[in-house]
């Protein structure tokens, strides 16, 4: 099965929503700082967000993935690992949300990175699933993807059992955050488990070999899920290095079109099924 990568001009602007209305818990007053943007990154990130990239309904098949761009978390690789990303799956059906979530290396930053990046992913994610039906998404179809430093955000929510709190004011908050499927893309070598849960979320794991970031981390997973005999796919390209995003600037074959490596693991999965659809295909 052959997909387009080529993004289309309707895709290019997304509808931004705050991950909550007053602003990030404990840093409210916050809120109404702007961010800082320029060439291909974002940061000064206080006021976290998603921004809602929906398929054309002709398309749509009721699959959703949230986006966790990298940047070492002290920027955001916005473009090249949120918009552009979001567009490839657009054109596959999938609704796309990019995340911007509060990095926690930046300068003078007041964040935590083991706290606060998987606090809004994790919101995201119950977000994501209140508005399933007004976004005509299967709540059951809702991955995450992450790049570079965004794997690592993924793996802080990925493999706990992601219950809300059924008390909470909120309604949002008593909804789950695990996500179904896991997409990472050369994701960072943190917040890996010790072991993968055996409940973990089916993963796509991609990175280069001579990547001296995170070759090692994606397989690294890939051996912790083939214990857990979790399935997994993994792709390991001989060359690439680090940060290559969708693969559109690289001459290599093998990085350039590494998108259909995803969009075939996805169709492959079921996660493409047409909305409605009560067709299972069979693994042979």
């Amino acid at each position: 099965m052959i997909f387009s990568t080529l993004p289309s001009k309707a895709q290019e602007k997304g509808s931004k929503i705050s991950l909550w209305p007053k602003g990030a818990p404990g840093f409210e007053s916050r809120r109404n700082e702007p961010e800082q943007a320029k060439d291909w990154w974002v940061k000064n990130i206080h006021n976290p967000s998603i921004t809602v990239f929906l398929p054309p309904k002709e398309k749509a098949t009721g699959a959703a993935v949230i986006i966790c761009p990298g940047g070492g978390h002290r920027e955001l690789v916005y473009n090249a690992e949120g918009v552009e990303p979001a567009a490839f799956l657009n054109n596959l059906g999938v609704a796309a949300i990019v995340l911007k979530y509060r990095l926690g290396r930046e300068e003078n930053s007041p964040y935590n990175v083991e706290k606060h990046p998987r606090q809004d992913a994790e919101r995201a994610m119950r977000l994501v699933r209140s508005h399933a039906t007004e976004w005509d998404i299967d709540s059951k179809r809702i991955g995450l993807m992450g790049f570079s430093a965004g794997g690592e955000v993924a793996n802080m929510v990925a493999y706990g059992p992601g219950t809300g709190d059924p008390k909470a004011s909120d309604p949002i908050d008593r909804l789950n955050s695990k996500p179904n499927f896991l997409v990472l893309i050369y994701p960072g070598p943190g917040y890996i488990p010790a072991t993968i849960p055996t409940d973990a979320p089916p993963a796509f794991l991609l990175a280069a070999n001579n990547d001296p970031c995170c070759g090692g981390s994606t397989v690294e997973l890939l051996q912790k899920y083939r214990a857990a005999k979790v399935p997994v796919e993994a792709h390991i390209l001989a060359q690439g290095s680090h940060g290559f995003n969708m693969g559109q600037r690289s001459k290599l074959n093998s990085v350039a079109t590494w998108p259909q490596r995803l969009a075939d693991w996805l169709s492959d999965n079921n996660f493409l099924l047409p909305a409605g659809s009560t067709q299972v295909k069979k693994p042979e």
